[in-house]
Formats: structure tokens, C-alpha cells, sequence
């Protein structure tokens, strides 16, 4: 059994040497685009990345949910499945899973060991290192597929070093607009960067801004399809039968039909996924099986306590509208990221709420009385307060909430992590 303070040692050290975007945001040693190091570094490992059969989610918003509710299918249908996601919550070890099993702090702890020579005389990212870990532990593990998710963009992400048997792109907004784009178009060419020539590629939202996008980079390239184009096969039935993911939001009933339209597709590849009652089974557990937090999850009842890691306008507009939607009393604890377009989510808030703002332990958090001045400067009038620390505002959120009240937890995901960590509700 490895050493714990081995392995927190050296985790430590390759957020501390090689900076996390989650953590630091895009600084240039955080944020490193281009393949040719991450390529350089899959040689030197052996080619992992070539040992399995992958399928590649890209996309704004979605594309953590959808990546967990294909490998619940693969999963289901009996596949040894591998899931490379980002970022994590309270673990480094979520971000690689096989069967929703996290990759072993043993393991972790060989490979850092392993590869350290060659992260510093290299000087991989954090990213790269972690991209490294995950193809070489799925690799050794004899997955019999593995679903990667993009960490930004698509065209220069680290994963695009894949050759996948399917493309998934969920949907397309506005964010990290200083490194993608100012343009949904642009963006969208982004995302289409992981379309690979002759593998099919699915996009799960149809939009007028993007269509051309997607369509003028597939032809001539790959089969393109659109999720609303196979609901016949899955999605008409699944909305039949009344199903839904036990992710919660009502913005998962977009993903789950574009989860819906990537099992169909890899039927050929993945034969078992043909049983429909399986397929649905997988993907209604979706959380349950893949130990997946952060979604609409419910952290208490009674108040009815929700976090929920949305944290750009695109995401958020679905979620306040169903906050608004449930009409009971509302409370909010919010915080934001410096670079996040504040002025954008702020009408998007429900009226009548109350605001505890609130900034989460991390160089990149807007502080939360800057939060609070920047909000009424726009909301004048509305009762919010701030309050320092996520767990002290959770606090103050229960203290002022009545049993019938919701209380909402969110605006990043640092927020939804500590507040998960303050109710010991990582599921891990």
C-alpha cells in the first residue's frame, strides 16, 4: 500500500512545478497549446494512446456529462471502460476511471516517480502530464475503450493525439473567448479541430451560428451527423417511455439525446450497446455508476440544498430558469472566477433571491466583496451579502433558509467542490 503522504508529495509537486489550468487559469505555463509535446510524450510512453478505441467529447457545455453517460453505457453493456475527464473536484484521482474505479494512488505514484526525468527536462503541463498518466494507465489496464474528454477547445488540445472511433461535440457558447475566439463561429471551428478524417462525428446542438461551421469541416472528411437527426432510433423512445438521467437539470435532456445518438453510432464497434433496456438502465444511473458529482446534485433535503458546477452564461441560463421554475423561496451561493463575463450571468438571476457571494480558495477567484459591489452596481437593491469562505456561506445560507426553501450552490466549480468537501458528500 503506497505511501499517503508519498502521493500527495507528489501530486503537490506537478501542480506547484507544471501549473493547472484549474488552478491558475490560462497562464503560458498552464495553457499549452499545440500536439507536438503531447505527441513527443506518447512515443517516449509507448504509443499508449493507440492501444484502445476512444471516443472524443468536445464541446462548451455538456461535454463532462455526456463523457460520463457513454462510458455508463459501455460500462452497462459490459466493455471495460476507460474516462479521462477534467477537471476534478476533490480528488486528482477522478480524472481517470475505468469502470468508475479511479486510477490507483499506487499507480499515480510509479508513474510521477517514473517520468519526472522527463517532465522537467521537457517541461510538460500539468495537462500533458495528466493526459500521459491517463492514456498509459488505460494502455496497462486492457480497456476495451476509453471516452476523452477535450480539456479546451479541441484543435491543440493535449487529447487530440487520438484517433477515435467517433467525435462528439456537445455544444457551442461563448467562453475562453481570449484563447478560442470572439465568435460562436470560431469557436465552433475550434471544437470541429478533433474531426478526424473517415471516423464519424456527432454534434448535439443545432444552431445557425455553427452549422456551416461543422458541415464545411466534414465534408469531404467524415460522416457528420446531428442528434436530432437519430431520434427515431433512441431518443423518440427514450422521451416515450418518460426517462431521465439521474443528473437532475433539465439541460441533461439535451445530452442524454446526444448520448442517445453516440450509442447508436457505436454500435458497430460496440455491438452490445444494441440492447435498448441496458442502454437505458446505463444511462438513467448515470451518476450513480460513474460516481459523478457537480451535476444538479443534491447535497441535503429539507432545505433543498443543489450544487452545481455550470459556470458560464450558456450553462447557467438553463439552470436559473429552472430555479426559477420550481417557485419556492430561492437562495443563492455564488462565486466566480476574475476572467468569467460577470455582466453576462448577472440578468440572468433570478429576482427576488437572496445572494450570498462568495469567493473559493484559489488565485483565480474574483474576491467576494468585489463580487458583491460589481452585483449591485448592477442589481441595485437586491439583499445579498458576501461572505469570505464557502463554508461560511453555506452556513449563513442555512441558518437564514426555511424548510421549504432551495438553496443553490454554484457559479464555479472550486465553489461546488468545497461545498461538497464541507458536506463529505464526494462519493469516491
Amino acid at each position: 500500500m503506497v505511501d499517503k503522504k508519498l502521493y500527495e508529495s507528489l501530486t503537490a509537486d506537478i501542480f506547484s512545478r507544471f501549473p493547472s489550468v484549474q488552478k491558475y487559469g490560462f497562464t503560458p505555463g498552464a495553457y499549452k497549446p499545440g500536439l507536438k509535446a503531447m505527441e513527443d510524450f506518447d512515443r517516449e510512453l509507448g504509443f499508449p494512446s493507440r492501444s484502445f478505441r476512444s471516443i472524443h467529447v468536445a464541446g462548451t457545455n455538456g461535454k463532462g456529462s455526456v463523457a460520463n453517460m457513454i462510458a455508463s453505457a459501455l460500462t452497462g453493456a459490459g466493455y471495460k471502460t476507460g474516462l479521462y475527464t477534467s477537471p476534478h473536484l476533490v480528488d486528482f484521482r477522478e480524472r481517470a476511471r475505468i469502470d468508475s474505479e479511479m486510477v490507483p494512488r499506487e499507480y499515480v505514484v510509479d508513474f510521477l516517480q517514473r517520468w519526472k526525468p522527463y517532465f522537467e527536462k521537457e517541461n510538460l503541463s500539468f495537462f500533458e502530464i495528466t493526459t500521459g498518466l491517463a492514456f498509459k494507465w488505460f494502455a496497462d489496464s486492457g480497456v476495451d475503450a476509453a471516452v476523452i474528454e477535450a480539456g479546451l477547445g479541441g484543435r491543440l488540445d493535449s487529447t487530440n493525439i487520438i484517433r477515435p472511433v467517433l467525435s462528439v461535440v456537445t455544444s457551442i457558447g461563448l467562453d475562453h473567448c481570449n484563447i478560442l475566439g470572439n465568435t460562436l463561429e470560431a469557436i465552433a471551428g475550434e471544437k470541429a479541430g478533433i474531426f478526424k478524417r473517415g471516423v464519424p462525428a456527432l454534434v448535439g446542438e443545432r444552431r445557425g451560428e455553427t452549422e456551416p461551421v461543422f458541415r464545411g469541416k466534414a465534408a469531404a472528411f467524415c460522416p457528420l451527423f446531428y442528434a436530432d437527426e437519430l431520434y427515431p432510433c433512441l431518443a423518440a423512445l427514450w422521451d416515450r417511455e418518460g426517462r431521465e438521467v439521474d443528473l437532475g437539470a433539465s439541460v441533461q435532456k439535451d445530452n442524454v439525446h446526444t448520448a442517445l445518438g453516440a450509442a447508436h453510432l457505436l454500435q458497430r464497434d460496440f455491438p452490445a450497446l444494441a440492447d435498448k433496456a441496458k442502454l437505458f438502465d446505463s444511462l438513467e444511473h448515470t451518476a450513480r455508476r460513474m460516481h459523478f458529482c457537480g451535476r444538479w446534485q443534491h447535497l441535503q433535503e429539507r432545505p433543498e440544498v443543489i450544487a452545481d458546477i455550470g459556470h458560464n452564461a450558456h450553462a447557467l441560463r438553463y439552470n436559473f430558469a429552472q430555479l426559477k421554475a420550481m417557485g419556492r423561496p430561492l437562495t443563492l451561493v455564488y462565486g466566480i472566477m476574475a476572467d468569467k463575463d460577470l455582466e453576462a450571468i448577472v440578468p440572468l438571476m433570478p429576482e427576488g433571491a437572496r445572494f450570498i457571494f462568495t469567493a473559493p480558495s484559489t488565485p483565480r477567484a474574483l474576491p467576494s466583496e468585489e463580487l458583491l459591489r460589481r452585483f449591485l452596481a448592477l442589481r441595485p437593491g437586491e439583499n445579498a451579502v458576501a461572505v469570505p469562505s464557502v463554508a461560511d456561506a453555506v452556513k449563513t445560507a442555512l441558518e437564514g433558509a426555511g424548510e421549504n426553501d432551495v438553496i443553490y450552490i454554484g457559479g464555479s466549480t472550486f465553489v461546488v467542490a468545497q461545498a461538497i468537501e464541507y458536506y463529505g458528500k464526494i462519493q469516491f
